[in-house]
């Protein structure tokens, strides 16, 4: 099924599942600039500045609940790396010891009292630095392992959280996003999650621990230089806090003019044909190089911000080190301090500097992965289709007998389309829905089909709601063709199954036929093996159309919905097709929308609908004799040959 494919502010959208039609989203633009703006969803119109986030909290706990089933290895991962942190932390204190017998010796040996550097004692001392060490690294590596599996696991219940919820969500949100945002959402950002978690997760809590580590091995070695070393550490936390905080908000707006971006690179590759004929080229250049220009101011700052915070670590990190440098000097002059214990001091001042920087850095790494969930999130948080209904029980054959009653509709609030329209349809008659643009034609049918829900009123089929069917128990009795096609990536043979995956090969040839799709197959090399490729565009237009026609035939649906269905085949191949499909409306209701009248003149039943009222029904001939509007439409087409 298709549809098409603009959305309701009137900027084309390539969404192949679109609901919508050209009068429907007529109508929709009428409600001005308000519809406009939510017609790009949360984040505005493409090239709008990003509001600052508010929501870091919330997301991340948000983050927190999407980790929660990973959380006996998070705790294993903890472990892992509180004990890689603290053999690595005591490495220092150790390598200190080692230098105090170097030294000892060597005093020793000047002042004559000793038998000089115990190299047994050494040895044995750098074996077990040089064990604590591996071990270390056996740990981190084990961590790292671990923590990759977490991440991608998680990311991979996200990815299907995400698919499941897109399956929820009603037509009309789907609708009103641009598809270059929705898949930059769905791809592009939950990437970049993963990315930044798998890179800062284990580096900040390494960091946080390592600071904890090397601030105790710091008092236990000297109280006085530890506190000089945390002198400048509430300095460096502002710093971070400033720079962090005006990179954060530049981090969503480069992820938001991403989604605009490619929103408007898949539009302009989708219609480039479209775009070439009318030469319009410059002006989609110009609207690419306009939102090009917005992602690259936005990443420029969001980048330049946090690159700002590692020279300014490293600043705060060398003042710390020329303070303990100087003061430890004093302190070994003065006989308070070992050189070894000077050493470690020195080593312990560097690595007490080396996390903060990391955290810093990571820390906009994180921002970024967060900006990406919260984006991730509001589609999440989309308010869903109305809850399914529980499955019939033994359901009874469809009659095909519809009934609208009082039935209201608008796709905007205050914007009514359809006002009180009252109509019954009796079992194997075929209904005709003619009318101007923005009439109502084919939200008519996407009512029916239950694609958007009524505002007032009921729509029943054989005496029961339609709002009381599971959708998908609904949509198994109707089968639709609409006037844009819509065919995937795969063989002949498997589009036309689409309708009917159980369908034998005997069925599938029997529909091609009948819809004159197997004339044109046999002239194919692969015949029904030939593969359509993702856009499409290695058979006609009409040839597309014939294959959707043909997948409708193969559904053998209770209740047939078609809206322009020949609209892109030619006059011989339109004779053959209504002759098929008079065949298949035979004994079925059916709705068919038309533009040019001379397809539904044996219509059982003429609507004619403007401004969502019909405003006449009749037969053909009852129609022009009676001279209101049907009559003038078929003068318009025929230049006054009303008979």
């Amino acid at each position: 099924m298709s549809g098409d494919t603009t959305p309701p502010n009137g900027t084309p959208d390539t969404a192949p599942n679109s609901a919508l039609s050209d009068e429907d989203r007529e109508a929709i633009t009428t409600t001005g600039t308000e519809a406009r703006r939510n017609s790009f969803g949360p984040g505005g119109a493409p090239g709008m500045p990003a509001e600052k986030s508010s929501n870091f909290g919330p997301t991340l706990k948000r983050l927190g609940e999407i980790l929660g089933t990973e959380r006996p290895r998070l705790w294993l991962i903890l472990f892992l790396t509180i004990g890689s942190v603290g053999l690595i932390v005591v490495g220092p204190r150790l390598l200190g010891q080692a230098t105090d017998i170097i030294v000892e010796g060597v005093r020793e040996r000047i002042a004559k009292t000793g038998d000089g550097i115990d190299f047994g004692a050494l040895h044995s001392k750098l074996w077990f630095i040089a064990g604590l060490y591996t071990i270390s690294w056996a740990l981190s590596y084990g961590q790292s392992f671990m923590l990759a599996g977490v991440v991608q696991r998680s990311m991979y219940r996200l990815r299907e959280s995400v698919e499941t919820k897109i399956n929820k969500l009603p037509i009309s949100y789907i609708d009103r996003q641009a598809r270059g945002d929705l898949l930059s959402r769905v791809t592009n950002d939950i990437d970049n999650l993963a990315q930044s978690l798998q890179q800062t997760v284990s580096s900040i809590i390494t960091s946080l621990l390592t600071l904890i580590g090397v601030t105790v091995m710091m008092f236990i070695i000297s109280p006085l230089l530890a506190a000089i070393a945390l002198v400048t550490v509430p300095l460096s936390l502002v710093l971070i806090k400033q720079i962090g905080g005006r990179a954060g908000p530049r981090f969503i707006e480069q992820w938001k003019h991403t989604g605009a971006v490619n929103a408007q690179a898949e539009e302009v590759f989708t219609g480039h044909a479209i775009v070439k004929s009318f030469g319009r080229h410059r002006e989609a250049d110009a609207r690419f190089r306009d939102d090009n220009d917005r992602l690259y101011e936005a990443s420029y700052a969001a980048q330049f911000m946090s690159s700002l915070i590692q020279p300014a670590m490293t600043l705060m990190g060398n003042i710390q080190y020329v303070i303990i440098a100087v003061v430890g000097g004093l302190r070994i002059s003065a006989g308070a301090i070992s050189i070894g214990d000077m050493q470690a001091m020195i080593q312990y001042a560097r690595q007490f500097s080396e996390p903060l920087t990391r955290m810093a850095s990571m820390a906009t790494t994180f921002q970024s992965g967060i900006a990406s969930l919260e984006r991730v999130l509001e589609l999440l948080d989309a308010d869903e289709q109305t809850a399914e209904q529980e499955a019939t029980v033994d359901e009874p054959a469809v009659v095909g007998r519809m009934v609208f009653d009082s039935v209201d509709f608008s796709y905007v609030p205050g914007a009514s389309l359809i006002r009180d329209l009252n109509l019954i349809v009796e079992p194997g008659q075929t209904i005709a829905i003619v009318g101007p643009t923005g009439a109502g034609k084919t939200t008519l049918v996407n009512l029916i089909m239950r694609f958007y829900e009524l505002d007032a009123g009921t729509i029943s089929l054989d005496g029961r709601n339609i709002a009381s069917y599971p959708r998908r128990e609904l949509r198994s009795k109707i089968g639709m063709v609409l006037q844009d096609t819509w065919l995937f990536g795969g063989t002949i043979r498997e589009n036309l199954a689409y309708g009917n995956p159980d369908a034998t090969e005997e069925q599938i040839l029997e529909a091609a036929r009948i819809t004159y799709v197997d004339r044109f197959v046999r002239a194919l090399p692969s015949g029904y093996d030939t593969v359509i490729n993702d856009e499409g565009d290695n058979i006609s237009v009409g040839e597309k159309q014939l294959i959707t026609i043909a997948r409708a035939f193969l559904a053998n649906p209770s209740i047939l919905i078609l809206d322009e269905a020949t609209s892109s085949v030619d006059t011989r191949t339109e004779v053959l097709i209504q002759e098929a499909m008079n065949a298949l409306r035979a004994q079925r209701t059916s709705f068919v929308i038309a533009h040019r009248l001379s397809t539904i003149r044996g219509a059982d039943v003429i609507l004619v609908l403007e401004d969502g009222n019909i405003v006449e029904q009749g037969s053909h001939s009852e129609l022009l004799k009676s001279g209101g509007a049907y009559a003038r439409l078929h003068g318009a087409q025929f230049a006054g040959e009303l008979t």
